[in-house]
């Protein structure tokens, strides 16, 4: 194992910087979505505003897997200071933007910064931490991911409200600055890769180039455009070309971006997969529940974004119990298992409990955030430890891509149900609205029988990612089982 020799406290100087690193990341993907009316109202520009968000998404999870095989390559301390500081360069280009199409790059600059952060942070664990201790850290990081994605609108309305919109962005700098001076001090002693790198440059144009089109898609029939638009299908089908001729490159480059054969290790694989369906069923349901609470009892946007409170308590909780429990038992499969068994229960739950019942949807909310909790942390120490210390990168950052496609793919295939659902309901009124307006037509009119037929809807969509659920579970299942090396510590 090649870890750092210096001792614990040294360990936990190092995850300071991370920590913030992380915070900064994930901070930024909900900080900006409360200020969206204000950007909007400031530049007179509502074309491009849905990718003041999507643009910033799409460029951080390109941006994941290349970061990772550069840090098996070139080391992760200086791609590590390198993404701190592009994220807090672009960070003062997105405060001092002076139109939608500049705000929307700078956003795209603080995506790839972010990509890196989010990804090479968590690589850096693996190198200096043994596996049967790196539940326990990873742990932290699921929740000081959790606390971000809180604090995010809270902050953002705060900071719009009382200041301006730019200083939603601004506020990254003091942050930034913070993390590359702790950053560049506590990680001199990380390993460096003792071999000449060699960049599959082709590999890499073919990888942005055909996750750019399948993530552009993905995000477009999220916002509402049809699967069957001609546009949609073009792009789905070069994704899949452009896919492909990835594959064939990386089987035959000399040093792959991503190394085909990983995915023939089945640990590693399922690990990427538990990620996905994780993610998948927690990002979709962060949407899908404050418009519930909206369309069916009348909630503000406010009110209703409080009920995700429990979700996001209860993805620390989790992380931090199986963190706990990975370093005494020096496995990960049983916590695993347990949350993928716990997940589709709670998201059933919540499909049978009714919005007016705040208690029992509250607790099912935070089981669900449990379960996610127990998944993130230890399907990313099991993908780790199956690979090689070379791969290591390209595994952690495999792990961030599948969590990242998986929330992308939640919210487009369960915001296009929503519409399938919703279309009945409304008619030809309902023709060619987004998922979000239709429920506000609808909603409109305060009769109880809509207001039944809605939360019937909602019901139906719940059970359909419980299912989904149920998928989850069987791949955790068939994870195999090894024991973690390193002595657990207190």
């Amino acid at each position: 194992m090649n870890t750092l020799s210096e001792p614990r406290p040294a360990v936990r100087t190092v995850l300071v910087g991370l920590m913030l690193a992380i915070f900064l990341g994930a901070l930024d993907q909900t900080i900006v979505a409360v200020s969206l009316p204000a950007i909007s109202a400031g530049f007179g520009d509502f074309d491009l505003l849905a990718w003041v968000i999507s643009g910033y998404m799409v460029a951080m999870t390109i941006s994941m897997p290349i970061y990772g095989k550069l840090g098996d390559l070139y080391g992760r301390r200086r791609l590590m200071l390198f993404a701190i500081g592009l994220f807090t360069f672009a960070s003062l280009l997105c405060g001092a933007a002076q139109s939608m199409e500049q705000l929307v790059l700078a956003r795209v600059l603080q995506g790839i910064g972010a990509g890196g952060m989010m990804s090479v942070s968590q690589a850096i664990i693996g190198d200096i931490v043994p596996p049967r201790e790196r539940g326990r850290y990873q742990g932290y990081f699921s929740s000081m991911y959790a606390v971000a994605s809180i604090a995010g609108p809270v902050l953002g309305g705060l900071l719009t409200e009382y200041l301006s919109w730019r200083w939603v962005f601004l506020i990254n700098l003091p942050v930034g600055l913070v993390a590359l001076a702790v950053s560049r001090q506590t990680l001199r002693g990380l390993p460096v890769p003792g071999r000449k790198p060699v960049i599959d440059y082709l590999g890499t144009m073919l990888m942005i180039a055909g996750l750019g089109s399948l993530l552009l898609a993905i995000t477009e029939v999220g916002q509402g455009a049809r699967w069957n638009d001609p546009q949609m299908l073009a792009l789905f089908a070069a994704a899949l070309v452009l896919i492909a001729l990835f594959v064939m490159q990386e089987r035959r480059a000399p040093e792959p971006l991503v190394p085909m054969h990983l995915f023939g290790i089945r640990a590693a694989t399922l690990s990427w997969l538990i990620s996905f369906f994780a993610s998948f069923q927690v990002i979709s349901l962060s949407v899908l529940v404050p418009l519930r609470f909206q369309s069916v009892t009348g909630a503000g946007a406010d009110s209703a974004a409080l009920h995700l409170l429990p979700l996001a308590m209860g993805v620390p909780i989790g992380a931090y119990c199986c963190g706990r429990l990975t370093a005494i038992i020096g496995r990960y499969k049983p916590q695993i298992v347990g949350g993928g068994l716990l997940m589709p229960l709670a998201i059933a739950g919540l499909a049978l409990t009714p919005p007016s019942a705040y208690f029992f949807s509250g607790v099912c909310m935070l089981f669900t955030g449990i379960a996610a909790g127990t998944q993130f942390p230890t399907s990313l120490v099991a993908a780790q430890s199956a690979v090689e210390m070379k791969h290591l990168g390209v595994a952690t950052s495999n792990i961030t891509l599948f969590r990242s496609l998986g929330g992308a793919v939640g919210i487009a295939l369960m915001s296009a149900l929503l519409l399938a659902m919703l279309q009945p309901l409304a008619g030809e009124a309902g023709h060619g609205l987004a998922a979000s307006a239709l429920l506000a037509s609808l909603s409109g009119d305060g009769h109880e029988a809509q207001r039944q037929a809605l939360d019937g809807v909602f019901g139906h969509l719940f059970l359909v990612n419980a299912g989904f659920g149920t998928l989850a579970l069987l791949i955790a299942l068939s994870l195999p089982d090894h024991a973690l090396r390193g002595r657990a510590k207190d």
